[in-house]
């Protein structure tokens, strides 16, 4: 797929995934001089000119959250200032992608700030994957490719004959409930929610679960792990209701704070996380499956590059007649 009139780049955040993208598009990654100055200032240079050429580059806004967002900053700069044709930018993992409406007063929507800064530097077009909530991608006035991991977890669980009345996926919270209703389709499942009922001072105390789980494999599903104490509330609770087994899925492992090890002390049989965020050596762990994303986005990508409809990528392989 390599053309002398596109060009693809990558700054750092996630290299391995980036690699891989690049590997299975057959268009090799473009080379840009980075560096960090003694007091955190960032350098760019863009080495060979792409003037009147197509960037695309790969940059998720993971940690460090800010050193990461400044650099694919000034990486659009450089290539606006160099006479870029279009700049586009494809963002694994949009961090901030939670803020995105006014809870209380006083508050920013900081997903809503990012939209505006990436526009008012030209850029063009913007590929993400699974963001917190579609209304994101209203926040643009630019086209936004929004994939979903979903046909690759699907598939994973399908090739491990996890589907049927066996298997019920669930919902942590009310907020990945669609989600999740949506998945258990693709698998021809039953889905659950876990509903955490509050007492004093925010901890949750009981948990009420909606729909059957008892004897049955359930799936638990979020689009983030990050604290992992939904995941590790959830799962117990799970267990106390008489799930056999329990699988923790989620498209992102942002792993903050003393995840791991809340994770590891669950109940749970397995955390299967996609490659969109780079996990580092010191956050694995025994229970942990990554499974890659990098074909949906180098499929993407060619689309993009070929002007064809990314409809098609909304389906399941192994259930297409259901519309992710």
């Amino acid at each position: 797929m390599s053309n002398p009139e596109y060009r693809l780049f990558q700054l750092g955040s996630n290299p391995s995934l980036a690699e891989e993208i690049a590997s299975i598009s057959d268009i090799p990654l473009a080379a840009v001089d980075l560096e960090t100055f003694a007091d955190n200032e960032i350098y760019e240079r863009i080495v060979d000119s792409v003037r009147g050429q197509d960037v695309y580059v790969i940059q998720g806004i993971t940690t460090p959250v800010h050193d990461n967002l400044m650099r694919l900053m000034v990486f659009i700069d450089a290539a606006r200032r160099t006479s870029a044709r279009s700049i586009n930018v494809i963002i694994p993992y949009f961090g901030y992608a939670r803020s995105d409406r006014k809870a209380r007063s006083r508050e920013p929507i900081v997903a809503r700030l990012i939209a505006d800064l990436l526009e008012t530097q030209g850029v063009k077009r913007l590929m993400a994957m699974d963001l917190h909530t579609s209304q994101v991608q209203g926040f643009f006035d630019i086209p936004v490719d929004h994939l979903l991991a979903t046909p690759v977890q699907s598939h994973y669980f399908y090739e491990q004959g996890l589907t049927g009345d066996d298997v019920v996926v669930v919902s942590p919270d009310p907020n990945s409930l669609k989600m999740v209703q949506n998945f258990a389709k693709v698998l021809n499942a039953n889905w659950a929610i876990v509903d955490a009922r509050e007492e004093e001072h925010g901890q949750a105390k009981h948990f009420q679960i909606t729909g059957t789980v008892a004897g049955k494999h359930a799936i638990l599903m979020d689009d983030i792990i990050d604290s992992g104490r939904t995941m590790a509330q959830a799962s117990q609770a799970l267990a106390d209701a008489g799930a056999t087994k329990i699988d923790a899925l989620a498209t992102h492992p942002v792993l903050s704070d003393h995840a791991v090890e809340r994770l590891e002390a669950a109940p749970l049989d397995r955390v299967i996380v996609t490659n969109t965020i780079e996990i580092p050596a010191e956050k694995r762990f025994d229970k942990l499956v990554e499974l890659s994303v990098a074909p949906l986005f180098a499929e993407g990508l060619r689309r993009v590059i070929n002007h064809e409809s990314m409809a098609g990528m909304l389906t399941s392989p192994d259930n297409p007649e259901i519309s992710l």
